[in-house]
């Protein structure tokens, strides 16, 4: 009862209840929010603090960047959504936030845009050896879809393709990368198509800023190749995988371009079916038979493994032969 009332008490005074609009819609930066409401930016900071003590706002850091967001889990997520959507839609003062908050999203699609210009050309020529990535994007739909996943994780999820491939069909999906530059571009991405239900995260692949056992389901699309220690990225994707929650490992199977390596930075040229499922048993994972799509010269596959039940036998031995 008392985080309830700690929670009302907080949304209950008018610029914190815009402040809540205003993280509903995007990821927000305090200088970003002061932008929107031309109030100082102590009183912006206090305002936030308060909401975020009550649960209802989430904070993420970025470098010396540090976003909010409203509240997507849990207890205080299903407040926060009622609260938001409470507010009449023709408050003249929550539509002046909102006019405001679009120049802050065409300036982020802006820095998207020339971020994706400059690097397009490499994309495509990649893109162009392998099969259609629609192909791959509605395969992994249709195995997302056979499973009730809530909290899907995506790892590396670069310009958030995945994240805004699969945001139907799970209750809230979490891109991660490194990169500063891929997150302007996948956050840009995800708020032009409108997903809430979508957010994106810094965070290293080797160490993932994620709670243990957090998520339904894990996807690491075209990542390992580019992995040092992929035994250790599936390890790290296992541990944050509640028991029974599904990996899904997107790559390409052994090839020879050994380009790939020189010039765009490949670290593995493919993986074999051993390979990974070998890395996923010393995860604990269940490995289950992958799924193939054939394209010219590179084949991209669909490794599948899970996390074993409370309770439940323990991880197989594996499945499926290995292809050279």
């Amino acid at each position: 009862m008392e985080v309830l009332l700690s929670a009302l008490r907080a949304a209950g005074e008018p610029t914190r209840l815009r402040l809540l609009v205003l993280c509903a819609h995007m990821d927000l930066t305090v200088s970003q929010i002061v932008q929107v409401l031309g109030q100082s930016q102590p009183r912006v900071s206090r305002h936030l603090k308060l909401l975020w003590d009550a649960g209802l706002l989430e904070r993420h850091r970025e470098g010396s960047w540090v976003f909010f967001r409203l509240a997507t889990r849990g207890a205080s997520g299903e407040l926060a959504r009622t609260i938001v959507d409470a507010i009449p839609n023709d408050d003249p003062l929550i539509n002046l936030d909102l006019k405001r908050l679009e120049e802050i999203r065409r300036d982020r699609e802006r820095l998207a845009a020339e971020y994706f210009e400059q690097n397009a050309a490499q994309w495509d020529e990649i893109r162009s050896l392998y099969v259609d990535e629609k192909l791959v994007e509605t395969k992994l739909q249709e195995l997302i879809s056979a499973e009730a996943i809530n909290e899907l994780l995506d790892i590396g999820t670069g310009t958030g393709r995945i994240v805004k491939a699969l945001a139907s069909q799970v209750g809230q999906a979490v891109g991660v990368d490194l990169s500063y530059e891929m997150l302007t571009v996948a956050r840009a991405n995800l708020e032009r198509a409108k997903l809430r239900n979508c957010a994106v995260r810094h965070g290293d692949m080797y160490q993932l800023p994620m709670e243990s056992s957090s998520f339904d389901a894990v996807t690491i699309h075209q990542v390992l190749h580019f992995a040092e220690r992929p035994a250790a990225v599936i390890a790290e994707a296992s541990r944050v995988l509640k028991p029974g929650g599904k990996l899904i490992v997107v790559d390409f199977a052994k090839h020879e371009l050994e380009y790939l390596r020189e010039e765009h930075a490949h670290n593995w040229l493919g993986f074999n079916d051993n390979e990974i499922n070998e890395w996923c048993r010393e995860a604990r994972l269940d490995v289950q038979p992958p799924a193939i799509l054939s394209g010219m010269p590179l084949t991209v596959v669909i490794w599948r493994a899970h996390q074993p039940r409370v309770g439940g036998a323990g991880f197989s031995r594996g499945s499926g032969g290995s292809r050279p």
